[in-house]
């Protein structure tokens, strides 16, 4: 993580940092939640030296509601004040939890309502022709295997790609294996069927991969033998997007979103997708009958002589 100049006392800075290795290590959340964690607990100890007139220790974090109200006056929406307030009250929870402040009054503090969004999933035919390996524009055939194989797993199984990209050479070895267990969020362990196709995909890359894929290391490697970073994965599918005349929402996370929404169009119930995502609410999963809902709509519109 890149260094910052942190406006605090020592005792908070050294708590904070606790707090950050904490919330990778033991609850292990993503780089990038770490990362976006770590920027808004910075700006809310720029705040508190302006508020204060100088560094700020742990007995000086007070004025959530004023650090929000100025971010929301420097133009920050909804969805980044809800990420800053879970953020901060997720090291005040750290340093109660240390006997060291009362959380209470951030506990209390309503987050700013969301606006209501509805994922973007692909059609199925467009879906298909992303994951397939004749579809690739890289020029490496191993390379286009390896994209082919990612992109599958994420709507044939509805994997985070972080979660695909964190598997390990052991994983998917054979064409027996037609489940795989998954660690997402929060450390979260979920079981997830791997369909033949994806299997047939990954034992094509591992064929074409010049690479030895050690099974204590990654599966999924980068063009030169290392971790393959998830941007690489996303610029390639920008690169794919434009090829077929996709909409700019046709990412990696928009297969996920794609694996839910077909896998409810054909009947598939809430609690079963909820589990096959790994979401720890229902409420979360609900979504996605709002996407049906919708497309339903568009057919309708579209079709009916009256509409």
């Amino acid at each position: 993580m890149q260094e910052f100049l942190i406006p605090a006392k020592p005792d908070l800075q050294a708590a904070r940092e606790s707090w950050l290795k904490m919330l990778a290590r033991e609850r292990r959340l993503s780089p990038e939640t770490v990362e976006a964690y770590e920027r808004d607990t910075r700006q809310f100890l720029h705040f508190l030296t302006s508020h204060c007139g100088g560094s700020p220790g742990i007995s000086d974090i007070a004025d959530l509601r004023g650090f929000l109200a100025a971010r929301r006056a420097g133009g920050a929406g909804a969805r980044t004040l809800g990420r800053g307030l879970a953020g901060i009250r997720s090291l005040l929870r750290f340093l109660e939890r240390r006997g060291l402040v009362n959380a209470a009054g951030a506990a209390a503090l309503r987050a700013p309502r969301q606006p209501k969004s509805l994922p973007k999933p692909l059609t199925a035919s467009d879906a298909k022709h992303v994951v397939s390996v004749e579809g690739q524009l890289a020029e490496q055939p191993w390379i286009a295997a390896r994209n082919a194989a990612v992109l599958t797993l994420l709507y044939g199984s509805g994997l985070r790609i972080s979660e695909a990209l964190g598997l390990s050479g052991a994983d998917l070895s054979s064409p027996d294996e037609t489940v795989l267990r998954v660690t997402g969020k929060g450390g979260k362990t979920r079981l997830v069927p791997v369909l033949p196709i994806a299997l047939r995909a990954i034992a094509q890359y591992r064929r074409l991969c010049p690479y030895h894929l050690d099974p204590k290391g990654l599966l999924f490697r980068g063009a030169r033998g290392g971790p393959l970073n998830p941007a690489i994965v996303q610029r390639d599918m920008a690169k794919l997007r434009s090829a077929l005349n996709l909409p700019d929402t046709a990412t990696p996370h928009a297969l996920r979103h794609s694996f839910a929404t077909h896998l409810l169009g054909r009947g598939g119930d809430l609690r079963t997708i909820q589990e096959l995502l790994g979401h720890a609410s229902l409420s979360t999963t609900q979504i996605y009958t709002g996407v049906d809902t919708a497309r339903l709509l568009e057919i309708y519109e579209a079709a009916h002589p009256r509409a």
